[in-house]
């Protein structure tokens, strides 16, 4: 028989529970004990108990709560937190395991996808995956290049359909397929009968940028590369509003890197893309995940539809 020793009694005087757990990751993530209460249906006062009855196990001062700044986590927090994250998603995981049994995927899932990206990867992603997996539930957010970072880093989404454009060195990722920039016409005007168009007779033309991160880095450097600065006309932040001003005018263009097949704005009117002299830089679009989260075996099975979707490719 094994021998009782101190560190038996502490495991048991300490009495640490999962919910202990669960509650205070949710606070830490929320960034109040209201915020964490609301996501978890408890009531404030239970989620503060909770996270007391933590501090108490591991004697150990886990956050400071302020009523009007909401929790700041201590050193010793951070290091519970973390460590907290990776023992819940393990017992989590052990839990669809095991509902699965041992074969079929089981469980959650959350893919985000840039907004412009998403009307032409999303749908097929969506009914190929769960033809394969029916008994997972997959979901998605549609976002910005820098809320989509934010939500895998923070795990509220499991993977991401994004462009790599400089900015993702927390995040792993593979190339789904290469595109470039293009420039944008209503059919009436003067360059859309031009086989291509140079961004130095673009420089003098009215812009209608589409202002979102990162599209609008990308546009604006191509021309900073070659010494040039745009005519803006217009800023806007969705991708279908820009292709509308567009085919409505015969004096703007835009200048835009997903390329749909439809080729008239939602009013029907045509609109004509013409390639860029000399080529723009290619932009990759990436399957991407935090760096520091070992992916769910629903996350992997994701990945790896995408890569038979997807073999790498330059459009």
């Amino acid at each position: 028989m094994r021998q009782h020793t101190e560190f038996d009694d502490e495991i048991i005087a300490g009495e640490l529970t999962f919910r202990q757990l669960t509650h205070f990751i949710a606070a830490a993530e929320e960034g109040t004990i209201s915020g964490a209460a609301k996501r978890l249906h408890f009531s404030p006062s239970a989620v503060s108990a909770s996270i007391t009855e933590l501090e108490r196990a591991l004697d150990a001062e886990l956050c400071i709560r302020r009523r009007a700044q909401g929790v700041t986590l201590t050193s010793a927090g951070r290091l519970v937190f973390a460590r907290a994250k990776k023992v819940v998603g393990e017992v989590t995981e052990l839990n669809f395991a095991v509902r699965g049994h041992g074969g079929d995927l089981v469980g959650p899932l959350i893919v985000g996808c840039f907004v412009t990206l998403a009307p032409s990867l999303l749908p097929r992603l969506l009914e190929e995956f769960q033809a394969r997996h029916p008994r997972v539930t997959l979901d998605f957010i549609v976002g910005a290049q820098d809320e989509l970072q934010e939500a895998l880093e923070n795990g509220m989404i499991d993977a991401a359909l994004m462009y790599d454009m400089g900015d993702t060195n927390r995040l792993n990722t593979f190339t789904l397929y290469e595109a470039r920039g293009y420039a944008l016409f209503g059919a009436h005007h003067a360059l859309a009968g031009a086989d291509t168009v140079t961004l130095e007779e673009l420089a003098d033309v009215p812009l209608v940028l589409f202002d979102q991160t990162p599209s609008t880095r990308y546009a604006m450097s191509m021309f900073e590369a070659r010494g040039l600065v745009p005519r803006i006309r217009h800023r806007t932040h969705a991708f279908e509003l820009t292709r509308s001003i567009v085919a409505r005018s015969d004096s703007v263009y835009a200048i835009l890197v997903q390329r749909p097949d439809n080729k008239a704005s939602y009013e029907g009117l045509p609109i004509v893309d013409k390639d860029i002299v000399p080529p723009p830089p290619p932009v990759s679009v990436v399957f991407s995940w935090c760096k520091d989260v070992e992916p769910s075996p629903r996350a992997k099975a994701l990945a790896a539809l995408v890569r038979d979707q997807f073999p790498a490719r330059t459009i």
